[in-house]
């Protein structure tokens, strides 16, 4: 009941004075201190120059070149070797027996120099069959002889019968006890019979030459070792030079074609260039060449003689098939330090020039940026990159010619420009 009485105290029910309370939190709401301007007029600056500094154009550092005034080449990069212009390749005339050769690679040899010597190629052995034929031949032959000769004395007779009844003939015909026709009877006779002892004289040598034959296949020849100049074949060359090639060191066998030497003039020579197909196409005869034997400065000088009309394969390092031309070049005549020491086979760097001009407006190839079908550069002016459209005319690996105007000699362009805009301010690599 206490506690029942202590709930309905009227202290604890009285009504709260809401009109006094409201009016102090409306006095108190639009009370504005001075500090509270401040704060959001700094987070409001702080808040557009973050929004300026993301959205503004950053400072760029870039690398520049020079755009210069000089000579221009478009020329192209290819290796290639050296090469004989005339290469003589000497071969056995005849099948023999090659003497061992006395001339050693890179030796010097005049014309009609004697290079080899070529001994006749001696006979091969007989087995026991064949030389039994043989000498059954040899056997035919001789009684082959023996019957021509027995019948040449048979001609012979004849011969010495047909005379004597010619000349009987002739002591009646005078003394008119004959007519004329047996006196010519007679004559024939005897002319028949002399014919007839010639042809029987020409077989009995025709037997004579078979039996000797027939005697030389069955004799066995022993191999004797010529000494020069007697039974021998001399090998001459043909012309002045150097041997370049010995296909025989050694004496041996050697059958009639087969190569015994290569001997050139290693002063004259040329270089062959493979190019590309596709490069092949721009190269114009007589054309300036560059040769290198080290990759550096060109130590030769040559100009292109003939582009062959006929392309071949070969594949890359890279394992990519490319159609490929030979461009033979003409050496210039050099002297006799750059010429020292070139031979057949050597390696060469080539620089073929396609063309050229004297002085041009050079760009750094690396500045050109496409732009349609045009280009532009970026030229710094005042810390701050322009874009400048140009007319290239021709370009390389390193420069571009373009038309004068929009830029000149001395002006700055921009190397592999990426993401500038216009007026964008930059700073120069150091």
């Amino acid at each position: 009941a206490r506690a029942g009485r202590r709930l309905e105290s009227p202290r604890m029910n009285r009504p709260a004075d809401t009109s006094t309370s409201s009016a102090l939190n409306v006095k108190t709401s639009h009370r504005w201190h001075p500090w509270r301007w401040l704060a959001w007029s700094t987070a409001g600056l702080l808040t557009l120059v973050a929004l300026w500094w993301s959205f503004a154009p950053r400072t760029v550092v870039v690398n520049v070149a020079s755009v210069t005034q000089g000579p221009f080449e478009q020329s192209i990069e290819e290796d290639g070797q050296l090469r004989l212009k005339a290469r003589y390749g000497i071969a056995a005339p005849m099948a023999g027996q090659l003497q061992r050769p006395s001339l050693q690679v890179g030796d010097r040899v005049e014309k009609n120099q004697v290079l080899a010597w070529l001994a006749p190629m001696a006979s091969p052995l007989i087995d026991p069959r064949n030389q039994s034929v043989l000498r059954q031949r040899v056997g035919r032959d001789e009684a082959s002889q023996q019957a021509v000769s027995a019948r040449v004395a048979q001609l012979q007779a004849a011969l010495a019968q047909a005379r004597l009844q010619a000349q009987r003939t002739a002591q009646l015909a005078q003394q008119d006890f004959i007519a004329q026709a047996a006196l010519d009877q007679a004559l024939n006779a005897e002319r028949a019979a002399a014919q007839a002892l010639e042809a029987g004289r020409a077989e009995w040598r025709a037997a004579q030459f078979s039996l000797a034959e027939s005697q030389a296949a069955l004799g066995q020849t022993t191999t004797i070792a010529p000494t020069a100049g007697q039974g021998l074949v001399p090998i001459a060359s043909p012309i002045s030079g150097q041997v370049l090639k010995l296909h025989l060191s050694s004496a041996g066998p050697v059958t009639a074609g087969q190569a015994l030497i290569d001997i050139g003039d290693v002063t004259a020579l040329e270089a062959v260039i493979d190019v590309l197909s596709s490069d092949a196409r721009h190269i114009r005869t007589g054309a300036p060449v560059g040769l290198s034997l080290d990759g550096r400065q060109a130590a030769l000088t040559g100009q292109v003689r003939r582009i062959e009309p006929t392309a071949f394969t070969r594949v890359s390092a890279l394992g990519i098939e490319e159609q490929r031309v030979n461009v033979l070049v003409d050496l210039l005549p050099a002297t006799p330090a750059d010429a020292q020491g070139l031979g057949d086979g050597f390696r060469v760097d080539a620089h073929i020039v396609l063309s050229r001009i004297d002085q041009a407006l050079r760009v750094p190839s690396a500045a050109l940026v496409r732009d349609g079908e045009s280009w532009r550069v970026w030229v710094i002016h005042n810390g701050r990159a322009h874009a400048r459209k140009v007319l290239v005319k021709d370009r390389n690996a390193e420069f571009a010619a373009i038309e004068p105007g929009p830029l000149q000699a001395g002006d700055t362009v921009v190397l592999y420009p990426a993401a500038l805009t216009e007026g964008q301010r930059v700073k120069i690599s150091p």
